[in-house]
């Protein structure tokens, strides 16, 4: 783990990492993006999560999986992460690159 930019500590997970967590079914995915961009494509199997209202006691329960953020290139996520330490929770993994890197790696995405 390394210092957060924006508060905390964040761990840096790679594209195939969370994929391969997606497809095991041990990580869950927050996509902390805005509607209109998640409308417009996102993550098969992400759980969408608005940054702008973003409520760390709100966010879905993992259960025994291991929550993961995303974005679209890896700021806000980090953001979500130091807000979600800053509440209290211990939340400190994001998808590295966002979804950007997703799709640069050739992984699929899904509309609406």
């Amino acid at each position: 783990m390394q210092p957060n930019p924006f508060g905390g500590v964040i761990e840096n997970l790679s594209v195939e990492e969370v994929k391969a967590g997606l497809e095991a079914g041990t990580i869950l995915l927050v996509d902390v993006r805005e509607p209109n961009e998640t409308t417009a494509e996102s993550i098969p199997g992400a759980v969408d999560f608005p940054l702008s209202s973003f409520d760390a006691h709100a966010l879905p329960d993992p259960g025994d999986k291991m929550l993961v953020f995303s974005c679209r290139s890896g700021q806000r996520s980090q953001k979500a992460a130091a807000a979600a330490q800053a509440a209290g929770i211990d939340l400190h993994r994001h998808m590295a690159g966002g979804i950007l890197a997703w799709k640069a790696a050739g992984f699929p995405t899904e509309q609406g």
